[in-house]
């Protein structure tokens, strides 16, 4: 079980943001794939502290290599880690990430990132039918002070298809993500005491789940869409 993230993966992510290319990265490729070992037992430990008071059924490590084949920017290397946790589904939804990248541009992010268009739609519908606990939620001091009171994420300008633009719950509803994100310093990464804090941040992140979990699993009429 590793605690803490090494100070050497910012250090090595400084030195490939000045040379990102492939020379460069098969030369010290023997330098990165230590640290990646380090930081991937990092986030097996999250995993680990997540499914004492979740259920993660899933961890995923996303790769250094980028894919440039449809992209304007043509650097071939990350500069960064970023790892996503997967609540086990059908039963449970949204997901936890954490973004590991040096010059204080570490962050946490939970929520729904690329919600399926008919989950996007019950979301839509619960907030058009009645958007008081989701309030409720959004408003609790204890929320808040870990992750705000609003959703951060993309937006249709004006109201989706067959929404009233007027409805007292259109800043809700013409989310088209429903994420929250909290930053974090180098400093504080590499601090022996992270993993606790974004364990205490996860763990303050329930409400919002258990919520989504509930509207995601259920009609407009409140009857399980789970299969039993």
């Amino acid at each position: 079980m590793s605690t803490t993230i090494p100070k050497s993966t910012f250090d090595f992510f400084r030195k490939l943001e000045k040379n990102n290319n492939r020379d460069w990265f098969n030369e010290n490729k023997p330098e990165f794939k230590a640290i990646e070992k380090e930081v991937k037992a990092v986030y097996s430990t999250i995993f680990e502290n997540l499914n004492k008071h979740d259920e993660i059924d899933k961890l995923k490590i996303f790769r250094i290599y980028r894919d440039v084949r449809f992209s304007k920017n043509k650097l071939p290397y990350k500069t960064h880690f970023g790892g996503s946790f997967h609540r086990t589904k059908p039963r449970l939804r949204g997901g936890y990430y954490l973004h590991i990248q040096p010059n204080n541009e570490s962050f946490i992010a939970t929520g729904f990132w690329e919600p399926a268009k008919e989950d996007l739609q019950r979301i839509r519908k619960e907030f058009e039918m009645d958007d008081s606990e989701i309030r409720k939620i959004l408003a609790n001091k204890k929320f808040n002070s870990v992750w705000g009171n609003s959703f951060v994420g993309d937006e249709v300008k004006s109201a989706p298809r067959g929404f009233d633009k007027e409805h007292k719950a259109i800043d809700l509803i013409k989310k088209k993500q429903y994420i929250f994100t909290k930053k974090y310093t180098d400093k504080e990464v590499l601090d022996t005491n992270f993993l606790n804090e974004i364990d205490d941040a996860f763990k303050a992140i329930r409400p919002f789940f258990d919520y989504m979990s509930d509207v995601l699993t259920t009609d407009l009429n409140g009857v399980s869409m789970i299969e039993k």
